[in-house]
């Protein structure tokens, strides 16, 4: 299906905005939230396919403001960053001193840049209500641009962004459902201000993440809230991402599809 693709500035916010083409107007929203890398080419392909699933997708460019990224996070030194930690086993990514080791072995330069970027990424993730304002944001733009104007939305996320979908499921009352691919639990004192539907997909061998599934699948229960998780054993984090070496394609076929059904569901017309 064609679709059709552009960036969209809205206040200080921008976004990559994609639709199919031939539909009339306007359609369901869907906010669709960056990993830690930001709006990157896998971020986008996400975003074309949820336009060609018949939906208007909104991808916010979280790092950005006015437009400009600072230039830690612009998009080349995070490339930089990627191919770096995708070079490197999965027991790396959250072990400091296999890291410092593997950077070490680098030009300086290199290195140096690296690190800066990683510093900058990384120490954002402890940070994550500051992204919510720009989130409701991208809610709001949905709701008054031709695309979608007046139709509802919905958001899902990954690994942050997971987690950010979360976090606006309890922040953004106007939301008619939340997808969560291996993103963090919400503060579970938050849990009872969600209003939406609430949709879970977890790595069976993504132990960090997996270790807050069930206090957050009993609080969703306690509140009387609509919570359904998947996990998919032998799948590690990340494992929708094609770019990545931990891409499980049983699980994303499988997540994929009950994410259209979802969606279809919570906000389909």
């Amino acid at each position: 299906m064609p679709v059709q693709t552009e960036w969209v500035q809205y206040g200080e916010h921008s976004g990559y905005l994609a639709r199919p083409e031939r539909a009339a107007l306007p359609l369901p929203g869907v906010v669709i939230i960056q990993e830690i890398w930001g709006v990157d080419r896998h971020i986008e392909d996400v975003t074309r396919r949820l336009a060609e699933a018949g939906y208007a997708a909104l991808a916010p460019d979280l790092y950005s403001s006015g437009g400009a990224r600072p230039l830690p996070l612009l998009r080349e030194r995070i490339s930089e960053v990627q191919g770096f930690m995708n070079s490197l086993p999965p027991a790396a990514w959250a072990d400091t001193a296999l890291r410092a080791a593997a950077l070490a072995a680098l030009p300086g330069p290199e290195a140096a840049r690296i690190e800066e970027s990683l510093g900058t990424l990384f120490g954002r993730l402890g940070q994550l209500d500051r992204f919510v304002p720009a989130l409701r944001a991208a809610v709001a733009y949905l709701d008054q641009c031709p695309a979608a104007a007046g139709q509802p939305v919905a958001c899902l996320g990954f690994c942050m962004g997971g987690g950010l979908s979360a976090l606006l499921a309890c922040e953004e009352p106007g939301l008619r459902g939340a997808a969560i691919f291996y993103g963090s639990a919400p503060p579970l004192d938050r849990v009872p201000r969600i209003q939406c539907p609430v949709m879970g997909f977890y790595g069976g061998l993504d132990e960090r993440v997996n270790a807050g599934l069930p206090a957050f699948a009993e609080a969703m229960a306690a509140a009387g809230k609509s919570f359904e998780p998947h996990v998919y054993e032998g799948a590690a984090h990340a494992f929708f991402n094609d770019t990545r070496p931990v891409y499980h394609v049983g699980a994303t076929r499988d997540s994929f599809a009950r994410l259209l059904d979802f969606l279809r569901r919570t906000v389909g017309t």
